[in-house]
């Protein structure tokens, strides 16, 4: 039978509370891998309990046959399915739907009192947005670990309310998620790409990585890191992918390519020989980056770049559930995801806004080993995994002719302070210090600093002949 975790139980009452006082759609955030659909079944099986009807709504055939599996094995609920392939039990109180069909069959079907939505951050899309519009009637809970679309746009035309559970750092840190490793073993260069609908476009970063290393560097840092160990493969096209899991298989490790087309009854077989270990390696572009539990996964290659938040993360937390023996996952960022998102347990702060930023928020410093290719905060001194120390970079010095006097010094200190007086924003502070010469984390702290006090200028006396 179901078995809460206490932060499980506290975000049902949370959701329960929320909707007594009026809301009709509430989302809940929770990490990947922190038992959501233990917490579903949950909710169903107190519905259900009270004599509501309650469905639950899924994207794919994985996530639908696992949400089945969980709901009887785990809470014996009478469970009916509405999906292509299915047979019907329409007299079940709890209905696990495939999005593609409840869209056909919405208004053939009794309604329900509840609606839980799995990886709900989908719901801006026409069928789902199109079902939601159909039940106006029902309580809408939706469920997942990132809640803004997949572009960074926020989810407040359809929900009322946001809880938030605990953040991926405090179940790393109470066991409940696995630690993680990354590392960043190749350099990509993201600059010069187009984004379209919120993320890269597709067709050059196709153009670009193909000119890259990055196919023969996965098998190489697979060797080296990861030997033996299963490893999910995110490929930036359905022809890379293919490509990857070739290369694998020439160097004599098991791996297979699976996609959105594949045949049902393959994928099936793909996925028991990876939970079996018989298939060590398992690539795709985009058909695992959600739902998947497989918590003795060790390790994930991240070999598309993305300026997706909500992709990146949900890819990374495929490798953090926990399992037997496991002691972290590794995470293989390929394609410098680390430096556009940062890592994947930093503070994040949602709202059904999207994530919003505070003026001048940028991610944590973080650095990359040049021994082992690690990733870690920037405040270390030396690699945690390999314990190298970090080189110390040694400050610039300009050496001109003649003699130095105490003057100048003063004068120099002189020009920096009148100038100082007309900084604003954290662009006239880094203006001002590439003027003087200054390393860049000056602008930083003394803008910062000075935001926290109010500022008197007497414009007057400021010499602003230069133009500056």
């Amino acid at each position: 039978m179901l078995e809460l975790r206490p932060y499980q139980t506290d975000l049902i009452a949370q959701t329960r509370a929320t909707i007594r006082q009026g809301a009709r759609r509430v989302l809940v955030q929770a990490p990947t891998g922190s038992g959501k659909t233990v917490l579903v079944a949950s909710m169903l099986a107190g519905a259900a309990a009270r004599g509501k009807r309650a469905w639950f709504v899924v994207h794919r055939k994985e996530l639908l046959d696992q949400a089945v599996r969980t709901f009887v094995e785990a809470a014996d609920l009478h469970v009916g399915i509405i999906a292509a392939g299915y047979p019907s039990d329409s007299a079940a109180p709890v209905q696990v739907c495939a999005v593609g069909s409840l869209r056909k069959r919405i208004g053939k079907v009794r309604a329900p009192n509840l609606i839980v939505w799995d990886e709900a951050h989908h719901i801006a899309s026409a069928s789902w947005s199109a079902i939601a519009a159909a039940l106006p009637n029902a309580v809408h809970i939706g469920l997942t670990a990132t809640p803004s679309r997949l572009d960074g746009r926020g989810l407040r035309p359809f929900f009322d309310a946001l809880l938030c559970g605990p953040s991926t750092a405090d179940l790393i840190a109470a066991g409940w998620l696995a630690p993680y490793r990354l590392y960043a073993p190749a350099q990509f260069d993201a600059s010069k790409l187009h984004k379209v609908a919120g993320d890269y476009n597709r067709k050059e970063v196709s153009e670009t990585l193909a000119r890259s290393t990055v196919v023969g560097d996965a098998v190489g840092t697979y060797r080296k890191h990861a030997e033996s160990g299963r490893a999910l493969v995110f490929a930036w096209s359905l022809a890379s992918s293919q490509a990857i899991a070739d290369a694998f298989t020439a160097a004599g490790i098991a791996a297979q390519h699976v996609d959105g087309e594949t045949p049902s009854a393959e994928r099936a077989a793909s996925m028991k020989g990876f939970r079996d270990g018989a298939l060590r390696v398992v690539c795709s572009v985009d058909l695992f980056g959600e739902g998947l539990d497989v918590p003795s996964v060790d390790a994930v290659f991240s070999l598309r770049p993305t300026a997706s938040l909500s992709l990146y993360l949900q890819q990374c937390g495929r490798g953090l559930r926990v399992a037997d023996g496991k002691t972290h996952v590794k995470i293989f960022d390929h394609v410098g995801n680390y430096t556009r998102h940062g890592l994947p347990d930093d503070p994040r702060q949602w709202t059904l806004d999207g994530i919003v930023k505070a003026p001048g928020e940028r991610p944590q410093p973080i650095k990359r080993c040049a021994a082992c290719f690690a990733v870690a905060s920037a405040a270390r001194k030396v690699c945690p995994y390999c314990q190298a120390a970090y080189p110390v970079k040694e400050r610039k010095v300009v050496q001109v002719a003649g003699e130095l006097a105490e003057t100048e010094l003063s004068a120099l200190r002189a020009t920096v302070a009148d100038r100082a007086l007309l900084c604003r924003t954290l662009l006239d502070w880094q203006n001002l210090g590439k003027i003087m010469g200054y390393a860049p984390g000056w602008a930083w702290h003394r803008w910062t600093a000075r935001r926290e006090e109010p500022q008197k200028v007497d414009f007057a006396q400021v010499a602003t002949d230069d133009g500056w």
